[in-house]
């Protein structure tokens, strides 16, 4: 993959036209003969070639069950499962051992949720702090610790610009806190948070961090040390690998304290019919035959990543975004949900249009050919927060370029004099 100027966006260097290639899928044309448009890799993204091909490959020549058997083909399966891993453990600057593979983000967050339930690390009078901008995927699972436990959850509100409000900290993280979940980049408001600052803030009185980065390791460099949290989750559908495979990184001595998620087969030490005792991270919490083809699916996600190189992707993104910013502001009517700039922000860009449902701008736009995301994103709270019963979110990736950018101006545009 070349990252020659190409048909990039200036100075970002990612050569778009040759990335493109390599997803087929965005030479689909649809109905009414309208050119896909794809603007919704905050959900899902597409899969290139190589990640299909990676994919394949593994059940046409290596399928075997992993960490079972002695034959060579699952000598091949366990080194291809195990090779995954570590690239996704260099890929955001981890220990191999300290890489568990999950389903997805989701799965995650309630792995580490009840695991410190589970193992009594959270009582009555804990705390719990959340944000008011988390996807469901981080807020539920807390709930749910603190109605199980008794613990008490609160949360940092949220400025009119998109911002975590941090003039409470002090009050919030006190010395009773036991767990903060934050987002690293909020999926409908495109903001990206001082985590390091909570994260030592939290440390001061002997709080534990979890990071939900699946907005953010996608699209940006992320180091999981100077990040400074204790846990991060992601997911590879979101960062071209495929469905099913998720990430959960935890430090060693963390995951090591916790118990098991789920219990069966390939996490145990030793069985007898009384009792068992367990395998030590990240085996422990990868019961049952893996998701193998995934896994290295996500390998080859993380290897095409690294060939573009994470800066040019974030500039590439950075320049989408300032692009869409400026269009859709151009528009009476068109309102932006989250802050305004490129600073501490990420390529997700929510909107409402004056007098018209989301849903509607929506149809307007599929059909042009232009997918984007229309609901409240799985953030009902921050929709509330708001006034907003949805909105209308676009979210750009490697692969898009700034004349689809100015398509779904267009777009908006032609809601407009539709619905007029």
């Amino acid at each position: 993959m070349s990252t020659s100027a190409g048909a990039g966006t200036g100075a970002s260097r990612l050569d778009t036209a040759k990335i493109r290639a390599d997803f087929p899928i965005l030479g689909r044309i649809l109905r009414g003969g309208a050119p896909l448009i794809y603007l919704d890799s905050a959900a899902t993204t597409q899969k290139p070639l190589q990640v299909l091909d990676a994919e394949r490959d593994f059940y046409l020549n290596h399928n075997a069950a992993v960490h079972r058997g002695a034959h060579q083909l699952a000598e091949e399966a366990t080194e291809a499962y195990e090779d995954a891993r570590a690239a996704v453990a260099a890929f955001v600057g981890a220990r191999q051992d300290e890489v568990v593979f999950t389903k997805n983000a989701t799965e995650g967050i309630n792995l580490v949720a009840y695991a410190l339930g589970n193992g009594g690390r959270v009582k009555p009078g804990d705390k719990i702090v959340v944000t008011e901008m988390e996807h469901h995927a981080n807020l539920v699972p807390w709930q749910e610790l603190a109605r199980r436990t008794g613990a008490t959850l609160e949360w940092f509100p949220l400025t009119d610009d998109g911002r975590l409000d941090l003039s409470g900290i002090d009050e919030l993280i006190t010395e009773n806190t036991v767990m903060v979940a934050l987002t690293h980049q909020s999926n409908v408001l495109g903001t990206v948070n001082p985590v390091r600052e909570i994260a030592d803030r939290a440390h001061r009185v002997g709080a534990r961090v979890l990071v939900d980065a699946a907005q953010s390791v996608p699209h940006r460099p992320v180091d999981v040390a100077e990040l400074g949290a204790d846990f991060l989750v992601f997911s590879g559908h979101k960062m071209l690998a495929p469905g099913g495979i998720g990430v959960l990184w935890g430090h060693y001595e963390l995951l090591a304290e916790l118990p098991p998620f789920l219990t069966g087969g390939s996490m145990i030490e030793i069985v007898t019919m009384e009792q068992s005792t367990y395998l030590p991270p990240p085996q422990r919490f990868e019961a049952g035959v893996p998701m193998t083809a995934q896994a290295v699916g996500l390998g080859a996600a993380v290897g095409y990543l690294e060939g573009l190189g994470m800066d040019r992707v974030k500039e590439h993104e950075d320049e989408l975004t300032a692009l869409a910013l400026g269009l859709l502001s151009e528009i009476p009517g068109v309102g932006i949900i989250g802050p305004s700039g490129t600073e501490d922000r990420g390529s997700t860009v929510a909107f409402t249009v004056d007098g018209i449902h989301p849903h509607d701008v929506g149809q307007v736009l599929d059909e042009q050919g232009v997918a984007v995301r229309v609901g409240h994103h799985c953030a009902r709270p921050l929709m509330r927060r708001y006034g907003v019963p949805a909105t209308t979110r676009a979210s750009f990736y490697v692969y898009n370029t700034a004349e689809e950018v100015e398509a779904l101006a267009r777009g908006v545009r032609a809601a407009q004099k539709y619905f007029a």
